[in-house]
């Protein structure tokens, strides 16, 4: 057996394609431009590859973009002072604050800060608690991305025995309410769990984001798994995910490569969430198959 590959850039494009869709369509119909800002603190090399990849998403689906940028001294109250104006902001229907923040910075404050309509990251408490208890929400972009490809690979994923290894709150929890949404039977583990390969053995899904390179190895799956790998790592070869791909492929049916996988969803389902977010501020209709 030999795995077929979830494109995730394949999905990406078709879900950026149908975002600009609906934004022609607001401009055209509401005279309404869905607007994200992004602020990033400081200069980390890889946050600001991931800024400009959101700003040229941001552009070619035609929203408005607005870019902030902030040194690595500034202080807590600035940036506090910054997120206040741009939730006051009508033109701002998103707001992301990039992670990881300076040592001078609570990062829990921040995100706390965000009004919770634009928090476009999924983060804040409140929109963790609504999707806990299955009310409407802004929900982290990685699992979205995550649930699409699944919902594409297999359809309906009720009844089936899902592994999420993992348990953070931007991917791994979320990843696991999304999934017991959906009606899958869900199991979540992590790097202190007992007998991990036995787990997966089990699943029909594994979702693995835990953070270390080739953790899943090919003999933990169960034959015909579909798995999907959220890590990115930096090795000497290069980067590469939490599952082992080469062994895995030999017994999945399907697995997202790293890269090419589950990233480019991410960024396109940050859009789905600005449209989704720029749609509720002004009264209109949701477009069909952005949210969960």
């Amino acid at each position: 057996m030999s795995a077929r590959i979830i494109d995730g850039r394949a999905r990406a494009a078709e879900l950026r394609a149908q975002i600009a869709t609906e934004v022609g369509t607001l401009k055209s119909e509401h005279g309404w431009v869905p607007g994200l800002a992004v602020v990033l603190v400081g200069s980390d090399p890889a946050s600001e590859v991931y800024v400009r990849m959101k700003g040229k998403a941001t552009a070619e689906a035609g929203m408005a973009g607005f870019e902030h940028r902030l040194p690595s001294t500034v202080t807590q109250a600035a940036l506090l002072d910054l997120i206040a104006r741009l939730n006051a902001d009508p033109a701002v229907h998103g707001i992301l604050v990039q992670l990881p923040l300076p040592p001078q910075i609570d990062e829990a404050a921040v995100i706390d800060a965000i009004a919770i309509a634009k928090d476009v990251d999924g983060f804040h408490v409140q929109n963790a608690g609504r999707l806990a208890t299955g009310q409407a929400a802004m929900v982290p972009c990685t699992p979205l991305g995550c649930l699409m490809l699944l919902r594409a690979e297999l359809g309906s994923l009720e009844g089936r025995d899902a592994l999420v290894i993992g348990r953070s709150n931007i991917v791994g929890k979320p990843m696991a309410q999304l999934l017991i949404r959906d009606s899958a039977t869900v199991t979540v583990a992590h790097s202190r769990s007992r007998d991990l390969p036995g787990l997966c053995r089990r699943a029909e899904i594994v979702i693995a984001a835990v953070g270390r390179p080739r953790l899943v190895q090919g003999d933990w799956l169960k034959p015909g798994a579909v798995v999907i790998d959220v890590g990115v790592n930096r090795t000497p070869e290069g980067l590469v995910g939490d599952v082992d791909f080469e062994a895995a492929r030999q017994v999945a049916s399907a697995i997202t490569p790293v890269p090419g996988g589950v990233g480019p969803m991410t960024i396109a389902c940050l859009l789905a969430n600005t449209l989704t977010a720029a749609c509720r501020s002004a009264g209109l209709p949701e477009p069909q198959g952005l949210t969960a």
